[in-house]
C-alpha cells in the first residue's frame, strides 16, 4: 500500500480543524496527517496537538509566525520527502474542500504525477463566491495558462495529490512565492520536469467559519511571480533539479 501524507496549511482555523479531522480520519483511515501552523493565536495548533496525543498519525508543524501559505505548503513538501512517502495530498483546513472528493483524486492519482481537484472542469463548481471572488480566480486561471504553458483548467487551487517521487527532483530553494502564487508555481516547475497531470471535478464551497485570508494585495503578489516564472519561460531558463534527481 501506498504511504500517503494529507497536509493541512492553518492560520486561525481552530472551529475548522475540530471537525476536519475526525471527518478526515474516517474518509481516509490510513493517511497521516501533517497540519502546517502559523502560530495561530486562536489555539489551531493546540487543538491539534491534543488530537495527536490520542492518534499517532496526526502530526502538528508548528512555525514561528505567519510565514504564507506558499512557504507552509512548501514545508509540507518537505516533509513529506524526508519521511519518503509516496503520495502527498494537499487541501484546505476551512472545509472549501469536501473530503468526500478525496477517493476519487487519489483514483485520479494512480494514472498520473499531479491529481487536481477542479473547480473548472465539466462536473466542478463554485457555491458562495460573489463576483470579486470569481473574477479574481478566472482571471489568474487564465493568465497562469497564458504565461505557463500550463493545459489544467484549474490552477490556482490547492486541492492536490502529488506523486512525491516528482517534487523531491525540483529544486525548491529556487521558488518565487511564498503566498498564494505557489499554486501556480508549483504546476510550472512540474510541468518543466515532465510530470503528467489529470483533473477531478469538485465543488468548491465557500468556508466554514472564519474568514478568507485572501486579499487584492496577495492577487497583486501572485501576478507578478507569475510574469517572473512567464518570463523564464520565455527566454527558456531550465528547471534545475536537486542532486538527487
Amino acid at each position: 500500500m501506498k504511504r500517503l501524507l494529507i497536509t493541512l496549511c492553518t492560520y486561525n482555523e481552530l472551529e475548522n480543524i475540530r471537525l476536519l479531522l475526525p471527518e478526515l480520519r474516517s474518509v481516509v483511515p490510513d493517511a497521516d496527517i501533517l497540519v502546517i501552523d502559523d502560530n495561530s493565536p486562536d489555539g489551531t495548533g493546540k487543538a491539534v496537538t491534543k488530537f495527536a496525543a490520542n492518534d499517532s498519525h496526526i502530526t502538528l508543524l508548528e512555525r514561528p509566525q505567519k510565514l504564507g501559505l506558499g512557504a507552509a505548503t512548501l514545508a509540507g513538501f518537505q516533509y513529506g520527502i524526508a519521511h519518503g512517502y509516496d503520495q502527498l495530498l494537499n487541501m484546505d483546513a476551512d472545509f472549501s474542500h469536501n473530503s468526500a472528493h478525496i477517493p476519487a483524486l487519489l483514483e485520479l492519482a494512480k494514472s498520473c504525477d499531479v491529481a487536481i481537484g477542479s473547480r473548472y472542469i465539466k462536473g466542478g463548481g463554485v457555491v458562495g463566491w460573489g463576483l470579486k471572488r470569481h473574477f479574481m480566480s478566472t482571471t489568474i486561471n487564465l493568465y497562469a495558462r497564458l504565461l505557463l504553458g500550463l493545459n489544467t483548467r484549474d490552477n490556482s487551487g490547492s486541492f492536490r495529490c502529488y506523486r512525491v517521487d516528482c517534487l523531491k527532483q525540483i529544486d525548491w530553494k529556487r521558488t518565487l512565492s511564498k503566498g498564494y502564487a505557489f499554486q501556480e508555481e508549483v504546476l510550472y516547475r512540474c510541468r518543466q520536469l515532465g510530470c503528467t497531470f489529470g483533473e477531478s471535478p469538485i465543488l468548491f464551497e465557500d468556508r466554514r467559519f472564519g474568514v478568507t485570508k485572501i486579499s487584492w494585495k496577495e492577487a497583486v503578489a501572485a501576478v507578478l511571480v507569475i510574469f517572473r516564472l512567464g518570463v523564464q519561460r520565455l527566454i527558456g531558463v531550465p528547471v534545475k533539479l536537486t542532486s538527487e534527481s
